[in-house]
């Protein structure tokens, strides 16, 4: 690997790592939002609004405590942007590329909870589809924090395994994966007349794949015709924005450029294994790195997941493993004692590369660099970002690891930082005083700012 992967673009000052003392305070305000109005919008004496409080918004009182609980202090820029187009009547469609970190979940949340009329808390007035059973249970996390103030807030959790084959949805807000919303629906379990608004999140992903978008269009065709859709995603390629048109029509855009979208702070290096064969050695040599905060290594399947997990505690290391294999109870609860600390170094699929809230992750390790397409023959820039992005949290620094053993996967990462216009640190496998300044240095000024919550808020 050496002969060419000097190729990698390489800094004067390591990408992040230039000066550590200077730590990004609050990362939404390195980037400007863009907005598109629909052509429904194009005519209005007042095209669009921009707020620099939540107060400004009239949103019900409870609400608004809510958002206080939770330490928003002000509206992000997303939120300035967002929020006055969500909630302004007629409801219209919206279509928002934000990733997570800059007030998206706390925005769609505010907007699902102003539109719902609380007075009849068993009907359900707003259905949020998310990807994954630990990115729905997380949005109900954040649906219940903000909306605490509320005597009658209900929130229905329509994920496998969660609601009885003689049970109904019977709570004012669903929060699910779409093929249990789907069956709920078939089965007449779920109610969906009452329906004001459809959220969406990870929309690239939930539109893109075969199952998925399909279950959320055969979702959509069950709903009233006049709901408001909201899409939310960090990336949206052309062709998903396509379809994403089509699926919202005549909706508002909100989007950040693309190289805004590679979070800035985060340190992202490769390490150039000798081998395939020595990527594990090298992984457990950082071992002690990854416990300084908590760790979330991603490989391509299940099967090496689990072989990785169960050779590293052999050799004496504790990790723990999350993947679709398991039952979704034991999904839960894994997440929860990463959460909570009781777990330090997660191994895991695509299954936690998107949406999930951790605050204590400082570092992410790309053991498999995620491909696309058949027989995995192109890079998946999205998927990398998405990856990367469950660190560098809440105004904090990170690091990303990505792992290169063969042409291929130099190929890869290559054109991943062509991708994303990003530079990579080299991180030395014979050198590792040099790797564990240069990883500490990073991780030691996250970890500094472990108390600060930025002015927008979580997610």
């Amino acid at each position: 690997m050496a002969d060419f992967a000097s190729r990698i673009t390489q800094p004067d000052q390591p990408h992040g790592l230039g000066q550590p003392t200077e730590v990004p305070r609050l990362q939404e305000n390195n980037y400007d939002v863009e907005v598109q109005l629909s052509d429904l919008k194009q005519d209005t004496d007042n095209p669009l609004g921009s707020v620099h409080t939540f107060e400004e918004l009239g949103l019900p009182t409870e609400v608004l405590k809510g958002l206080t609980a939770m330490r928003f202090q002000k509206p992000s820029k997303v939120q300035e942007k967002a929020l006055p187009l969500m909630l302004a009547n007629p409801p219209q469609n919206m279509i928002a590329q934000s990733q997570s970190g800059t007030g998206k979940t706390a925005a769609f949340v505010t907007t699902v909870l102003s539109r719902v009329d609380h007075t009849k808390p068993n009907q359900p007035q707003a259905l949020l589809l998310a990807p994954s059973r630990e990115l729905a249970r997380q949005i109900e996390m954040v649906i219940g924090h903000i909306g605490q103030f509320l005597p009658t807030l209900g929130i229905s959790a329509a994920i496998p395994g969660s609601i009885p084959r003689d049970g109904r949805v019977d709570k004012n807000i669903v929060v699910g994966t779409p093929g249990t919303v789907m069956d709920l629906i078939k089965r007449r379990q779920f109610d969906v007349s009452q329906l004001r608004v459809l959220v969406i999140d990870e929309a690239d992903n939930m539109l893109d794949q075969q199952g998925l978008g399909d279950q959320c269009a055969r979702v959509k065709a069950m709903l009233p015709k006049d709901i408001q859709i909201l899409l939310f995603s960090a990336t949206f390629p052309d062709k998903v924005m396509k379809y994403a048109t089509a699926f919202a029509p005549n909706a508002n855009q909100i989007k950040l450029r693309v190289q805004e979208l590679t979070v800035k702070g985060i340190s992202q290096m490769y390490m150039d294994c000798p081998s395939e064969s020595d990527k594990y050695d090298i992984l457990c040599k950082l071992y002690g790195l990854m416990n300084i905060g908590s760790s979330i290594i991603f490989v391509k399947t299940r099967e090496s997941a689990n072989q990785i997990q169960q050779r590293m505690m052999k050799d004496g290391h504790k990790v723990s493993v999350l993947h679709g294999a398991y039952e979704g109870s034991e999904r839960d609860a894994l997440l929860e004692e990463f959460r909570t600390g009781k777990s330090k170094v997660l191994i895991t699929t695509n299954v936690l590369a998107r949406g999930i809230d951790v605050s204590t992750v400082s570092m992410v390790i790309n053991y498999d660099i995620p491909m696309k397409g058949m027989g995995e023959a192109m890079h998946d820039t999205e998927t990398y970002l998405h990856r990367i992005g469950r660190t560098g949290r809440f105004g904090r620094v990170g690091v990303s690891i990505t792992f290169i053993s063969d042409k291929k996967s130099f190929d890869a990462l290559n054109a991943i930082a062509r991708d994303l216009e990003i530079d990579l640190v080299a991180l030395k496998p014979d050198d590792w005083d040099e790797t564990e300044m240069l990883v500490q240095t990073v991780i030691k000024s996250s970890r500094a700012q472990a108390g600060y919550v930025p002015g927008g808020g979580p997610a």
